[in-house]
């Protein structure tokens, strides 16, 4: 059972469309990105489909803005 100190954020799956509206990326710059490892990875779904993990996306975006404004992530 889970109490207010160990509270499991939920997860949800996005698409490349609402990671790139997140992130300001093109589909293909996010994808160079996961392939140089600064990017966080999607996840298969199936044969055709992936998805990202929203909460590794907007964390992403959190730590470039500290970055750009010299604050610790």
């Amino acid at each position: 059972m889970a109490t207010a100190t160990n509270h499991v954020q939920p997860r949800k799956f996005i698409k490349i469309q609402q990671v790139k509206e997140l992130c300001s990326l093109s589909t293909a710059e996010v994808y160079r990105r996961i392939a140089m490892g600064t990017f966080p990875k999607q996840i298969n779904l199936g044969p055709k489909a992936v998805a990202w993990i929203e909460g590794e996306v907007i964390a992403w975006v959190d730590a470039r803005i500290a970055e750009s404004r010299g604050e610790a992530a």
